[in-house]
C-alpha cells in the first residue's frame, strides 16, 4: 500500500481514474447491452428466444466465479499486470463474440469475456483505493460507483441504437478501442508501482465446489420455470448438488488455510452487512431493469432503441449528483445516502405498480429519472461502508469477496425475476380468462362487435387473446416491481447495522 508521500508524487490519479473508469464501463456495458439486442441476436443465428438468455447468464455465471480468484492472481502477478492482462483478455473476448457465427460459440466467447470480467472489478477497486490517499477515496469510487450504475443504463440504449442502425455484432466490437486504451495506458501509469508479489498456494477443491454450486444454482433459475421446478428430476438433481456442494464449500472455507474466498470478512460486522445489503440491491436493480427491457419490447410495442431511450433518464441525476456524494462521503455518514437510495428506489418501483397497458414514454421515463437519485446514492456510500476496517493487505481479497457476491446476486436476481415474472403472467391469464369466460359479459360484446364488423372468428380469437395476454403481462410486471419495492424497504435496517468508522481502511482491523 502506497504511503502519503507516494500519492504527492503520483501526478496523474485524474488520467488513471478515467483509465479505470473507461474500463469499469466497458465491463459492467456488457453486462447489459446484449438485453435488448437478444431476438436480433437469436434470429440471426438460428436460435431460439429462451436460449438467448445464456448470453446474458454465462457471462454473468463465469464474472462471479473468477472473481474469487482476483486475490491469489494479484498476490502472485501484481494488481496492475493482472488488471492489463485480464482487460486485453477482455477486449479479445469481445472481437470473438462479434465473430460469432454460432448461439455456442457466442456463449463461449461470452464466458470468456465474463471470466475476464471477473478479475477486472476487484483490481479496478483496489487500484483506486491504492492510489489515492484515504481523504479521496470517497471521490474516487462515487466516479467509479457512477460508470457501475450508469453503464447498464447505457447498455440497452446504445445496444438498441447499434441493433436497430447496425448489426448486433458491433455491440462488442465497441469494446475493442476502450479496451486497447484502457488495458495500455493503465499499465503505462503503474507498471513501476505494481504491487508487492507473494506466492499462495491455490484453494484448488474450494475453487471446484464453487465453480459446481454457482454453475448448478444458475442453470437451476434458468430452467427451473421452464421444467416445471420440483417436479422435474433434473431440476430436484440440480438442487441436491447445489444443497451439498454449497455445504461443503462452506466447510472447506472456513478452515482452509488459503480459502479462495475469505469467509472471515464477515467476521467484520460492516463487510458483511454491507456486503450483503449491495449484493441483494444490485440483484433487485439489474432483474427490474431486464423485466423493463423485456417488457417494453414484447408487449408495449417498443423497437430496441426506444426501449433503451425509455430507460436512459436514470442517467440524468446518477452522472450530475455522483460528485456530490463523492465529495460528501468525507463529513456525512455513508449509511444517511444508502437509505435515501433505497428509499427513492423503493419509491419508484412502487410508482411502477401502477403502469397500465396505455402508460405512454412520459409515463415510464419519469420513474426512471427519478431513480437516477437513487443510483447516485447507491454503490459508493456502502463500498466506504464495507472496506472501513479492513487491513490495507486484504484490501484485494475484500474487494474480490464482495464483487462476488454482487455479481452472483445480480446473475441470480435477473433469473429469479424473470421466472416470477413469467409464473405471475401464467396465474393473471389463468384469473382473467375466467372471468372474461363467467362475470365479464361485455367481452362477449366486444368480441360480437369485431364479429359484426367482418372480423373472422379467429381472428377475433387472435385480438382477444393479445389483449389478455398484455393484461396479464402487465398485471405480472407490476407484482415484481412491488416485490422488489418490499425488499428494498426490508433492506434498509440492515444498512444501520454496520458501525463507524467508515472508508478509513486501518493496520488493525475493526470488530
Amino acid at each position: 500500500m502506497a504511503s502519503t508521500a507516494d500519492y504527492a508524487e503520483h501526478k496523474t490519479p485524474v488520467l488513471l481514474t478515467l483509465l479505470l473508469a473507461m474500463a469499469t464501463f466497458m465491463q459492467v456495458l456488457d453486462l447489459t447491452i446484449a438485453n435488448v439486442s437478444l431476438p436480433a441476436i437469436t434470429g440471426d443465428l438460428g436460435a431460439a428466444t429462451s436460449q438467448g438468455a445464456w448470453v446474458i447468464t454465462s457471462y454473468a455465471v463465469a464474472n462471479a466465479i473468477t472473481v474469487p480468484l482476483t486475490g491469489w492472481l494479484s498476490d502472485r502477478y501484481g494488481q496492475a499486470r493482472m488488471f492489463t492482462i485480464a482487460t486485453a483478455m477482455f477486449t479479445f473476448a469481445s472481437l470473438l463474440c462479434g465473430l460469432s457465427w454460432s448461439l455456442p460459440v457466442l456463449i463461449s466467447a461470452r464466458v470468456l469475456q465474463g471470466a475476464m470480467a471477473g478479475f477486472m472489478v476487484p483490481l479496478l477497486q483496489a487500484l483506486l483505493i491504492g492510489n489515492y490517499p484515504p481523504e479521496k477515496r470517497g471521490m474516487a469510487l462515487a466516479i467509479w460507483g457512477m460508470t457501475v450504475v450508469v453503464a447498464p443504463i447505457v447498455g440497452p440504449l446504445l445496444g438498441g441504437w447499434i441493433t436497430d442502425n447496425a448489426r448486433w455484432e458491433w455491440i462488442f466490437f465497441i469494446n475493442l478501442p476502450i479496451g486497447v486504451i484502457a488495458a495500455f495506458g493503465v499499465w503505462q501509469l503503474l507498471k513501476d508501482r505494481e504491487t508487492p508479489l507473494r506466492r499462495r498456494p491455490l484453494d484448488r477443491v474450494g475453487m471446484a465446489l464453487l465453480v459446481i454450486w454457482v454453475g448448478c444454482l444458475q442453470v437451476l433459475l434458468d430452467k427451473g420455470n421452464e421444467l416445471d421446478w420440483l417436479n422435474s428430476n433434473f431440476i430436484t438433481a440440480l438442487a441436491v448438488i447445489v444443497v451439498v456442494s454449497f455445504s461443503l464449500f462452506l466447510v472447506w472455507e472456513l478452515t482452509d488455510a488459503h480459502p479462495i474466498v475469505d469467509l472471515e470478512l464477515f467476521r467484520h460486522r460492516n463487510f458483511g452487512f454491507s456486503a450483503l445489503a449491495l449484493s441483494l440491491a444490485y440483484g433487485v436493480f439489474l432483474g427490474t431493469m431486464v423485466i423493463q427491457s423485456l417488457w417494453l419490447q414484447t408487449q408495449m410495442g417498443y423497437t430496441a432503441q426506444w426501449a433503451g431511450y425509455a430507460l436512459a433518464p436514470v442517467g440524468i441525476f446518477a452522472v450530475i449528483l455522483a460528485p456530490f456524494v463523492g465529495r460528501g462521503l468525507r463529513n456525512i455518514d455513508p449509511r444517511r445516502f444508502a437509505t435515501t437510495a433505497f428509499i427513492v428506489f423503493a419509491i419508484c418501483f412502487f410508482w411502477r405498480t401502477q403502469f397500465t397497458t396505455g402508460a405512454d414514454f412520459v409515463t415510464i421515463a419519469l420513474p426512471q429519472l427519478l431513480q437516477g437519485v437513487a443510483v447516485s446514492m447507491f454503490f459508493a456510500p456502502l463500498v466506504s461502508i464495507n472496506v472501513g476496517g479492513i487491513a490495507p493487505e486484504r484490501m484485494a481479497s475484500a474487494a474480490g469477496t464482495q464483487n462476488f457476491l454482487r455479481t452472483m446476486c445480480g446473475s441470480f436476481g435477473t433469473s429469479l425475476a424473470i421466472a416470477l415474472w413469467t409464473r405471475r403472467e401464467s396465474l393473471h391469464r389463468t384469473q382473467l380468462a375466467d372471468h372474461i369466460n363467467v362475470y365479464a359479459p361485455q367481452s362477449t360484446l366486444y368480441a360480437d362487435r369485431l364479429g359484426a364488423a367482418g372480423m373472422p372468428p379467429d381472428q377475433v380469437h387472435a385480438v382477444l387473446d393479445r389483449i389478455l395476454s398484455g393484461q396479464a403481462n402487465m398485471l405480472a410486471t407490476n407484482d415484481v416491481f412491488w416485490v422488489c419495492g418490499c425488499l428494498l424497504i426490508a433492506l434498509i435496517p440492515v444498512i444501520w447495522l454496520a458501525k463507524p468508522p467508515f472508508g478509513r481502511p486501518s493496520p488493525v482491523a475493526a470488530d
